[in-house]
This record gives structure tokens, sequence and C-alpha cells, in this order.
């Protein structure tokens, strides 16, 4: 029997990077799994390979949250799990950042999870129980120059995590945050225009010498996820080589 048998997952920017990993490992363990994303042609492909569903979601939509679950309902039965991974970043100094760009990255990495959470919670108590994961970042517990709207949204995942958590907890909800540092993902390259980015340099700041892959934040989501971690809820799960075990005169080099 898998690990995840018997629940219904449905995981956000699922169609590459984290979420297509994640996503991956759920069905591998016997979840119904539900990729929803706006990047239809390779969601789709992916789900196809998985033999999961696909959904289009925009998650910055009130409207296409209540579709998605209210479809995944009746074609699966209530979610039990959830994992918010749809995340965009920007890059811009301080004063160069403008209002709108600002508003962009809030509106998919923070409303899109605070939608997310509101949009399963009511399933996922009627059905006794359930598990949200919302992926946060590093830069949800620390800082980095040229990251304001992300760090913002991020910080603000993890605040919303801990409310939801202590609110659900009677009901059996489990919510948890997770944090990756620097993983090779689509992310990087997508905010700086499609430049490919060597993260060697990066690499060698981390402890353990290296970036992390996408497989190995999806084992942790994967444990957030199963009954393995029934008695975690409200916590901070790091995944990021050591990064924040340091500060910032630290050399890793």
């Amino acid at each position: 029997m898998g690990r995840l048998t018997g629940k219904v997952a449905l995981v956000t920017g699922a169609a590459g990077g984290q979420g297509a990993a994640a996503a991956t490992r759920f069905a591998a363990e016997g979840a119904e799994v539900v990729i929803a994303d706006v990047a239809d042609a390779p969601g789709k492909e992916l789900a196809e390979e998985l033999g999961a569903r696909y959904h289009h979601l925009d998650v910055s939509d009130e409207d296409q949250w209540a579709e998605a679950v209210a479809t995944t309902t009746q074609a699966c039965g209530p979610i039990t799990v959830l994992v918010n991974n749809a995340g965009i970043l920007h890059m811009a100094a301080l004063t160069e950042t403008s209002l709108a760009d600002y508003e962009r990255v809030v509106r998919v990495n923070q409303i899109g999870t605070f939608l997310g959470m509101r949009a399963v919670a009511p399933g996922m108590v009627e059905a006794g129980g359930g598990s949200i994961i919302n992926l946060s970042s590093i830069e949800g517990l620390r800082a980095s120059p040229m990251l304001t709207a992300y760090t913002a949204s991020k910080f603000a995942i993890r605040g919303m995590t801990k409310v939801a958590a202590l609110e659900l907890a009677g009901s059996g909800v489990r919510v948890n945050s997770v944090h990756p540092g620097v993983v090779e993902t689509g992310l990087l390259p997508t905010a700086l225009g499609g430049v490919e980015v060597d993260l060697s340099y990066v690499a060698k700041r981390v402890p353990l010498r290296r970036v992390a892959g996408p497989a190995e934040i999806a084992e942790l989501v994967l444990f957030l996820a199963s009954d393995e971690s029934s008695y975690c809820t409200g916590g901070e799960f790091i995944a990021d080589g050591g990064v924040t075990a340091g500060h910032s005169l630290s050399s890793f080099g």
C-alpha cells in the first residue's frame, strides 16, 4: 500500500519544477492527483503520463478556485491534500519595483495561497481531516536584496500557515510551510527573461556545496502530505542545504 493511498491531492503550479516533482511522487504513492496550473500543454502531458487529472487554475482567481475544488470533489471525492506550490519571482531593487510588479507577485504567491487554503478547508473539515502544505522559501525566514515583493509574499505565507494551523487543528486539518533554499527549477531563469543561470557560484555558498533538485523537496512535501507527519502542524520545514544555519558573515566558499 502506498503512503498516500486513499488521499485526493491537488498540487498547484504542477506543470513543472517542484510542483511536477511532488505530483509525480504523490501518484507513485497511491494518491488521486490533480495537477493544477496555467501552463496547459505541459500540465496535461504530465497528467496523462501519471494517470492523473489536469485542471486549469489561475491561483489568483477566486472563481477558478471554487470551480477546481467543486470539479475535483465531484470526480474524486473531497480534497484531503493541498500543495500551494504555484509561485512567481520578480527581481528588482526596492526603488525600481513598480506597484504593478509588486501586486503581481503578491496576487500569485500570497493571495493564491490564501484562496487555496480557504477553498479546501471546508471540505477537509467535513472529511474529518487533511493536510495543507504551503511552499514558502528561505526568503520567508531571512531576506535577500532585490527581492522585496517575493520576500514579502513568502513571509506572508509563513504567517498565514500558522494562523490556519491554529484555526483548523481541532478539525484534524494540519497546515505546514516548506522553506526550500536554491532549487534548480525554471523560476530564476523565467524571472530573468529566459536567461540561463549558472548556479555553481551559489552552490559554493551553500554548506552542502550544491543546490537542491526538485525531487529532494518533493520528498519533504510527501512526508507532510502523509500520515507519517500526523503530529506536525504550524511548522516550518527547511530544506536549504544549511544556508539559514549561518548568518551574513558566514563563509562557505
